[in-house]
């Protein structure tokens, strides 16, 4: 298994960030990766989603759990690899959210590839998860 994960802290209610990560059609204006994207239904477990980053093939991703508020997980799958990311909000005492990423690879070769597929994937995840929290503050 390869893992890697990555949190910000903000100010940002977590009902802020999750009404942006709901929209996913609107993902692109906090995601520059993201060329065009589309969901099949609503924003819950079972929806899938079809997101094409510039210059890359579409990539099909299964919302596997969504919990309103708390934690969404997508799931893509290829060549025997399962690539699953957790996208997780907590709520401190100080009325902080900290938004945490982590991606699990797993699977058919996923200590050989994982090394080699995951930084490209998760590369742009600090800029990314800032630019969602600095929209979320408005």
């Amino acid at each position: 298994m390869w893992t890697y994960e990555h949190s910000i802290e903000t100010d940002a209610a977590p009902e802020a960030i999750w009404r942006l990560w709901a929209d996913v059609e609107n993902w692109g204006t906090w995601n520059a990766d993201i060329t065009s994207i589309r969901i099949s239904g609503p924003f819950a477990a079972g929806a899938e989603i079809v997101m094409t980053p510039a210059g890359q093939e579409p990539v099909h991703l299964t919302v596997a759990e969504a919990t309103v508020n708390e934690l969404f997980v997508d799931e893509a799958r290829f060549d025997g690899l399962l690539l699953r990311t957790i996208h997780r909000l907590d709520q401190d005492e100080r009325g902080r959210t900290r938004v945490t990423y982590r991606m699990e690879i797993t699977g058919t070769g996923a200590d050989r590839l994982g090394p080699q597929i995951g930084p490209a994937v998760t590369a742009d995840w600090p800029e990314t998860m800032a630019a969602l929290v600095k929209v979320a503050q408005g």
